[in-house]
């Protein structure tokens, strides 16, 4: 049996029952970046850190777009403590190749400084060809996300739990904002990858769909139109997975400590879980307009978790926390049904008291003005133990 077909039956595990018997499948991606210790500038060096790895995370480290990148995909688990360890082993082992190759891995959605033009491209004739199509739209590319998996095997359900949760997808992006500084300076915006993510085609929440024939119809459309090249270009917020038996929640950028991409795992678990069982008891998906949330969702891209967020379901802006204690009651059953209302609750509190990735960043940037500055703290945080933020901090 292949890597992936064994991965799709992972994913297949516990799911189709009517009830669900037992915690949705989950598995995560994390995209990192490789700086340069003394400036904070992105270095191509993922060559150079591939052959430095070593232990068993090491096959889960792969290539991403850009030579200043590495991704790293976790097993998949039903057990969030356990998802969290393979997260925090495959960071350590990731890191420490890193520092043997001369650079540091950080978890940072955007490059701090040294990315303002094409990145250098892994090579590979789909990034060639997605320049040579897309020219200008690379620049500033070789952003950071995370991408959370959930197992939803049948198709019809995914696409209804899709339509049930594209309300949240904002409150979810502001949560793991993580990405204000950009060619050496603060842009202004919470998440700065999501803005230069919004530029391809497709990049933007999901439509309504009908059913899943709905899906394949639009996504045979964007094929031909050429705005995507392949299905791997379909960038929805939220999307099927063209490889896996999944639905692929896309709104995160990296986030900054293990705890917290642990943290946004278990809110997406249980939003998915909470959606589903409205699907199955026939409950109708909200009908938000689309161009309200897109609207909502370059909201949260500039104003993150310390800001404001729109409120779907009012129409009215609302402080941001407001919105995530809101999802929080959506979801807690769920959340205390799998078990990880134990660890979501604790992380979220200390989300709350030390602020967003954005903040923390921008704290340590304005300081002094001094990107090496926001370097250092990221690395610090990319392979913190959960419960601690760096050294000096304990939960």
């Amino acid at each position: 049996m292949t890597s992936e077909a064994f991965t799709r039956d992972l994913y297949l595990t516990g799911t189709t029952e009517t009830a669900l018997s037992q915690p949705l499948t989950i598995g995560v991606e994390e995209e990192f970046l490789l700086l340069d210790p003394a400036s904070g500038s992105v270095v191509p060096a993922a060559e150079a850190v591939r052959d430095q790895l070593e232990g068993p995370a090491a096959s889960r480290v792969v290539f991403e777009m850009a030579r200043f990148q590495l991704e790293a995909n976790s097993a998949v688990h039903t057990d969030l403590t356990r998802l969290q360890r393979d997260l925090l082993e495959i960071r350590t082992t990731a890191a420490a190749a890193a520092g043997r190759a001369g650079v540091r891995l950080a978890a940072c959605g955007t490059a701090l400084c040294g990315n303002a033009d094409i990145p250098p491209l892994v090579n590979g004739r789909r990034y060639r060809a997605m320049y040579d199509e897309f020219r200008a739209v690379m620049r500033g590319q070789g952003v950071c996300g995370c991408h959370v998996h959930i197992g939803i095997p049948d198709r019809e359900e995914a696409i209804q739990v899709s339509n049930h949760v594209r309300p949240w997808l904002p409150v979810l992006q502001a949560i793991t904002a993580n990405s204000p500084i950009s060619d050496g300076g603060d842009t202004g915006y919470a998440s700065w990858r999501a803005i230069l993510m919004s530029r391809w085609p497709t990049a933007e929440p999901p439509p309504y769909f009908d059913s899943a024939e709905h899906y394949d119809r639009l996504v045979a459309g964007l094929l031909t139109s050429g705005a995507a090249m392949d299905h791997g270009m379909i960038y929805w917020l939220v999307r099927l997975s063209y490889h896996l038996p999944t639905l692929e929640f896309r709104t995160a950028d990296v986030c900054a400590t293990v705890e917290e991409t642990a943290m946004f795992a278990g809110l997406v678990r249980a939003l998915a879980a909470t959606a589903l069982r409205d699907v199955r008891a026939g409950v109708p998906a909200p009908q938000i307009d689309h161009t309200l949330l897109r609207a909502a969702c370059w909201l949260s891209a500039r104003d993150g978790l310390e800001g404001e967020a729109m409120d779907l379901f009012t129409n009215r802006r609302v402080p941001a926390w407001h919105l995530v204690r809101r999802l929080v009651d959506h979801v807690r059953p769920s959340l205390e049904e799998s078990g990880d209302w134990a660890i979501v609750a604790p992380a979220l509190r200390r989300l709350r008291r030390r602020g967003s990735g954005t903040a923390r960043q921008r704290a340590a940037y304005w300081q002094r003005l001094h990107v090496p500055d926001v370097a250092a703290m990221l690395v610090e945080q990319t392979v913190a133990v959960p419960g601690v933020l760096g050294t000096g901090e304990v939960a």
